[in-house]
């Protein structure tokens, strides 16, 4: 009789599971579930718009939605290049990224301005929707990530000498 592990994999009876270890850069994962879950309340918010306001009005609910969506899946695309070579400055590359994207998008909003067609309504509504979702999931999806906080030293080590018998039951 075997039963699953966490990996999906199945565990023979008997023989020892391995510990699972940390997630491999998961930044991609996240964003593929944050997405989803931003275009499926995105679709919801256009159907409505459409049905109360029109097509200009699902079109802008498209439109703020993207933004937010390009917003923030531009952070998780930087901390999974820049957190697989160098985890520890993901951090970093995450606050300068922000400070980018906010300058960068607050300027194109002023440059390009509103155009007549743009129902700001319905471009507000979903954008705040978006940002709710995408949290949400992003927050979901982050609370699964496995990370190692520490290593295990192998046994023999130096610096390691009487910590199994220490620890024996």
């Amino acid at each position: 009789m075997s039963a699953p592990e966490s990996n999906g994999r199945r565990a023979v009876a008997g023989a020892p599971l391995r510990a699972a270890g940390p997630t491999p850069s998961p930044w991609l994962s996240i964003l593929a579930k944050a997405a989803a879950a931003a275009g499926a309340a995105t679709l919801l918010v256009m159907l409505l718009g459409a049905v109360v306001a029109g097509g200009n009005a699902a079109l802008g609910a498209l439109l703020g939605a993207a933004l937010v969506v390009l917003f923030f899946a531009i952070s998780l695309l930087v901390g999974h290049f820049v957190g697989r070579k160098n985890p520890s400055g993901a951090i970093g590359a995450f606050i300068a990224t922000y400070v980018l994207k906010v300058v960068g998008f607050g300027a194109a909003l002023f440059v390009i301005g509103s155009p007549a067609w743009l129902d700001t309504t319905w471009f507000f509504i979903a954008a705040v929707v978006a940002v709710v979702v995408w949290q949400g999931a992003e927050v979901f999806a982050f609370s699964r990530v496995r990370y190692q906080i520490y290593a295990d030293s192998p046994k023999g080590a130096p610096g390691t000498a009487g910590k199994d018998e220490r620890h024996a039951g």
